[in-house]
C-alpha cells in the first residue's frame, strides 16, 4: 500500500476513539499528535481544571525540536524565565560558587527554555482545546479488555468504549496500577525527599536561584523574575521513604520541620512560611523503571512510564518527547505493531536520560561532609560562563519523520 493510500484509508474510515487518562504535559501533548494523526481523542482529568502556576520545568535538546514542530516553540519562547544565576551556599551562609545556571545543567544558552509548568500546560490546551474532548472531575474506575475494545468505567458512573487507553497521570500513575500492579514494583526511590511551596520574596531575589547545603539537606529559593513570591524547595536524604506522610499534609509539615529544625541561614523563616503555604506539595525524589510500557491495547507514557526524577532535569523533556514518538509510531499501524515501535524508538533515550541521576544527585544533594566538600571544590572550578554544548543525553534521540498529520 503507497503512503497516497494509507493516508486515504486514514480519512475515509471512521475515526478511532481514544482515551488518555491525565491532562498535564505528556498527556496534552499526546493529544495533540494523535488529533493530527486522525484519533477522536478524550481527555480525562482528575482535576476540576488545568492546573496553573506551579514549579519552572525546562525544555531542552531532542524535546525542543518537538515544540517547533507542534507550532508552539514561539509562545513558549515568549514565556522564557531566563534565569541568570545559581548561587550556592555553605552550612553557614557563606557563598562557595555563583555561576550561570547551565554552567551546572547542562543546558545551552540561546537554545534550551525554562518555563512555568503552568505556561507549557495553558499553551499545550489552546492548540487542542477545539479538536479534544475535555472531561474533568472525573477518572477512570476500571479498564476491561476482554472484548474489541478497552471498556472504560468512570468513577463518575458512565461507561464507554475506546479502542485505546493511554495513562498520562504522573510518577503515582493510577492507570499503570491498575494494567502493572502496585507501583513499588517499578518505583526505584532514589533516597531524598522533598517539598516545594511558594512564600513572600523577602529577600530582593530577580531571576535568580539561591542553594543551601548542609550534609544530606538542601534549601533553597528560586525567583523566577522579580516577582513578589518565590519558589521555595526543601530537600533531605532519608533511608527509606516515608510512607506515613504522604496523605498527610501535617505530617509532611512535622517531618520537614524535624529534619531541618537545627538549620542556618534562612531556612527558619522558609519553615514558618511552609506551615501557612496552601500550596505545598511534598513527595519522594524517585524514577519509575518498567520493563514494558504497554499491555494490550493500553500503553503508558511521560512519568507514568519513565519518570527520571527532578535530578536528571528532564522530565518535560522526556514526556514531549514520548508523546511524539508514541502518537508516530500508531499512525499507519495497529496497536500492537505501533506499541512495539514506540518501546523500540525511544527506550535508549529515556535509560540514557534517567543514569543522569547521579551527576543531579551529587551536584544538589550530597549527603556526607566529605562529599558536600568535594561538590564545593568542583563548583569553585566551574567557568562562569554559560554552556555553548549541553549534555549529550539532552538529544540522544533524533526524531523521526512519521507519516504526515491527516
Amino acid at each position: 500500500m503507497t503512503l497516497t493510500d494509507q493516508l486515504t484509508d486514514i480519512r475515509t474510515t471512521p475515526r478511532r476513539e481514544v482515551l488518555i487518562s491525565g491532562a498535564g504535559i505528556a498527556g496534552s501533548a499526546l493529544a495533540f499528535w494523535l488529533n493530527r494523526y486522525g484519533y477522536a481523542v478524550t481527555v480525562v482529568e482528575r482535576a476540576g481544571a488545568l492546573r496553573g502556576g506551579g514549579h519552572p520545568i525546562d525544555v531542552r535538546g531532542t524535546a525542543l525540536e518537538v515544540v517547533r514542530r507542534m507550532g508552539i516553540l514561539p509562545q513558549l519562547q515568549d514565556a522564557h524565565i531566563d534565569v541568570r544565576r545559581l548561587t550556592f551556599l555553605d552550612g553557614d551562609g557563606s557563598e562557595v560558587a555563583s555561576l550561570h545556571p547551565h554552567s551546572v545543567t547542562g543546558g545551552v544558552t540561546g537554545r534550551d527554555l525554562e518555563v512555568r509548568r503552568g505556561n507549557l500546560t495553558d499553551v499545550l490546551h489552546t492548540a487542542i482545546r477545539d479538536d479534544v474532548e475535555f472531561l474533568f472531575n472525573d477518572s477512570i474506575d476500571a479498564l476491561d479488555q476482554s472484548g474489541h475494545g478497552v471498556d472504560v468505567t468512570f468513577h463518575g458512573g458512565s461507561r464507554r468504549t475506546f479502542d485505546m487507553v493511554f495513562g498520562a497521570d504522573g510518577l503515582h500513575s493510577r492507570t499503570r496500577e491498575m494494567l502493572f500492579g502496585p507501583e513499588r514494583q517499578f518505583h526505584r526511590y532514589l533516597g531524598y525527599c522533598f517539598a516545594v511551596f511558594t512564600m513572600r520574596n523577602a529577600f530582593g531575589l530577580s531571576h535568580e536561584t539561591v542553594m543551601w547545603n548542609a550534609p544530606g539537606k538542601a534549601a533553597a529559593l528560586y525567583a523566577v523574575g522579580g516577582d513578589d513570591e518565590v519558589h521555595a524547595f526543601l530537600n533531605f536524604a532519608r533511608p527509606e521513604p516515608p510512607f506515613d506522610a504522604f496523605r498527610d499534609p501535617e505530617a509532611q509539615r512535622d517531618l520537614i520541620a524535624t529534619v531541618f529544625a537545627d538549620a542556618g541561614w534562612e531556612v527558619p523563616g522558609m519553615l514558618a512560611a511552609m506551615r501557612d503555604a496552601n500550596d505545598l506539595f511534598f513527595d519522594a525524589v524517585g524514577q519509575i523503571r518498567m520493563p514494558r510500557w504497554s499491555s494490550g491495547r493500553t500503553a503508558l507514557v511521560g512519568d507514568a512510564a519513565y519518570a527520571p526524577s527532578f535530578l536528571t532535569g528532564q522530565g518535560t523533556s522526556l514526556a514531549l518527547v514520548g508523546a511524539y514518538m508514541l502518537a508516530g509510531s500508531l499512525a499507519g499501524r495497529d496497536h500492537a505493531a505501533g506499541f512495539a515501535a514506540y518501546e523500540h524508538g525511544s527506550r535508549a533515550f529515556v535509560t540514557v536520560n534517567q543514569e543522569l541521576v547521579g551527576e543531579g544527585g551529587a551536584t544538589l544533594l550530597p549527603t556526607t561532609a566529605r562529599a558536600l566538600e568535594q561538590r564545593n571544590d568542583r563548583l569553585r572550578g566551574l567557568s562562569s560562563m554559560p554552556s555553548t554544548e549541553g549534555r549529550p543525553a539532552h538529544s540522544a534521540l533524533v526524531l523521526p519523520e512519521f507519516m504526515p498529520p491527516a
